[in-house]
């Protein structure tokens, strides 16, 4: 990937502030060659990947090099883009929001610093991934749990500060986060929570503190770099029941969810419900020319003859119970006997007992994996995938209303329809898994009209994305616009006020820094 500089920054600038970062990391670990911009190209990209590219990358291990950097951007007025470990696929993976950052990679920051089996937390650095955590858990035979994503590759600290979601009860990732250490744009180093407090043993365990809390003013924010967090973790439970059903209508989703939500809201159910549609399941048993050779979306007389041939219901409700056995089956029958109501069906039961072996595939145990990746080879050639990803109330009016906009909308664009629902309590997030060739232009080009035509519709209807690809952070920031866009206001005041210079993530979010605002049209789509 060729260079591209930062805004106002000039060929001797740019130079000299690289070899003032490797002055505090060394050259190693300052990556500047073509071969290293590419590495930190979005893998998904929609298009080119020139549309957001790095200049360089620099690699700390440190608290202390962090600031160092941080303070020499200020003076070299170069704009840093912060990954955990970049694996945000279908997001932007490691690339930068504003062409030409220099992407500021703390994977070697990889250590898990405390892991606490009494109080049920663990403090990491941004480095840690799933995988390590896991492993690290295992290795102690701490009696601890973790929750993962569907993607488990990824960073624990980067997915839970994205708004990342998992399937057990500690499913809110960002909600886990207990004390916070950030360094901020001008390199002074903060504490949130009761860690403000030197040496206070409660950091990590109350959520709150002595005035304003600011642990998730951290999190889809570019007000500074997070480098350790506490992670509350689920105390491994003696039992845990799996109830499956396979649902076989698409509008049955309505009695679903108005069956799911009130047991969750009761605290009957504890973990967050997932409930993805036939093709979630049709991807993990072949690519879509082995069910459809033809290039339009698959249409509804093959999918009920997919269904039939697959024995699979259009959608798969799948409740996990965890806790001790007597529990679990009492609350198995409260939760049977609600969905007989509009389903003979048995469920399918599967236990789980302490010294089971858990199923490498099973996120709902708190397992990581990356067997969902599979789903980008659905389309074939290099493919990729996008996720639309609204939030709406967990009620089958509200449920319904968004399928059918979302399903027409897809439809309108001859794209197959892969949706979900994760029923979170009072609210539902709808992802719509939109896949792609990346080498396939006329696809890509139908990706970006019908990923636009979503979030436009879907505005209209009074709901909104909680995450979003880099090239449409804008475009989604824009649809939050009570009293003349209020928040991005609120968001742009903190931001000039604590970065002058714009140094952290510049157009993170849709929030732009004075010294950066003429650039939020490039890169946007």
């Amino acid at each position: 990937m060729k260079l591209t500089l930062p805004p106002r920054v000039s060929p001797q600038g740019f130079d000299a502030a690289l070899n003032a970062f490797a002055s505090v990391v060394g050259k190693g670990w300052v990556l500047s060659s073509d071969a290293d911009r590419d590495a930190y190209a979005d893998i998904y990209a929609p298009g080119s990947t020139e549309r957001w590219p790095a200049s360089a990358a620099v690699a700390p291990a440190s608290v202390e090099e962090i600031r160092a950097i941080v303070r020499l951007a200020n003076e070299h007025k170069v704009p840093l883009w912060p990954v955990a470990r970049g694996k945000n696929l279908g997001y932007g993976t490691s690339a930068p929001r504003m062409a030409g950052s220099v992407v500021l990679d703390l994977g070697r920051m990889n250590r898990i610093l405390e892991l606490d089996p009494k109080l049920a937390y663990a403090v990491v650095e941004p480095g840690v991934g799933f995988f390590d955590l896991h492993d690290e858990i295992a290795r102690q035979k701490a009696p601890l749990w973790m929750s993962v994503p569907g993607n488990g590759w990824g960073s624990v600290l980067g997915n839970a500060l994205e708004h990342g979601i998992g399937y057990t009860p500690y499913g809110l990732h960002a909600r886990n986060l207990c004390g916070i250490e950030a360094v901020l744009p001008d390199g002074d180093l903060l504490r949130t929570g009761m860690g403000a407090m030197k040496d206070n043993p409660a950091w990590h365990l109350f959520p709150m503190n002595y005035g304003p809390t600011w642990d998730l003013a951290f999190s889809q924010s570019n007000l500074g770099v997070v480098t350790k967090a506490g992670v509350w973790l689920q105390p491994a439970p003696e039992t845990s029941l799996e109830l499956t059903w396979d649902i076989p209508e698409e509008g049955d989703i309505a009695w679903v969810v108005d069956t799911i939500t009130p047991l969750k809201i009761a605290g009957l159910i504890d973990q967050n419900v997932f409930i993805p549609s036939w093709l979630g399941k049709i991807v993990l048993l072949g690519t879509r020319k082995d069910f459809w050779d033809k290039p339009s979306a698959m249409p509804e007389w093959r999918v009920q003859e997919l269904l039939k041939e697959h024995k699979l219901g259009y959608w798969r409700v799948s409740i996990r119970l965890y806790g001790e056995e007597s529990v679990n089956k009492a609350k198995a029958e409260v939760i049977k006997a609600a969905f007989k109501r509009h389903l003979d069906a048995p469920p399918f039961e599967s236990w789980w007992r302490q010294g089971d072996e858990k199923h490498p595939m099973d996120i709902t145990l708190g397992t990581p994996s990356a067997v969902p990746l599979q789903m980008s080879d659905w389309v074939g050639g290099r493919g990729a995938h996008m996720g639309f990803s609204p939030v709406v109330p967990a009620t089958s009016e509200h449920v319904i209303g968004q399928l059918k906009r979302s399903r027409k909308i897809i439809a309108e664009h001859d794209v197959d329809f892969y949706a979900s629902f994760t029923i979170g309590g009072r609210f539902a997030n709808n992802v719509n898994m939109l896949m792609y060739d990346r080498d396939n232009a006329g696809q890509i080009d139908n990706i970006k009209k019908l990923f636009n035509a979503l979030i436009d519709e879907t505005a209209k209807a009074g709901y909104g994305e909680y995450r979003t690809h880099l090239g449409w952070m804008d475009r989604v920031m824009d649809t939050f616009d009570f009293n003349d866009h209020a928040l991005r206001r609120f968001d742009e005041k903190i931001k000039d006020a604590l970065d002058p210079n714009g140094i952290i993530a510049p157009g993170k979010q849709g929030v732009w820094p004075a010294a950066y605002r003429a650039q939020k049209k490039e890169g946007a789509e």
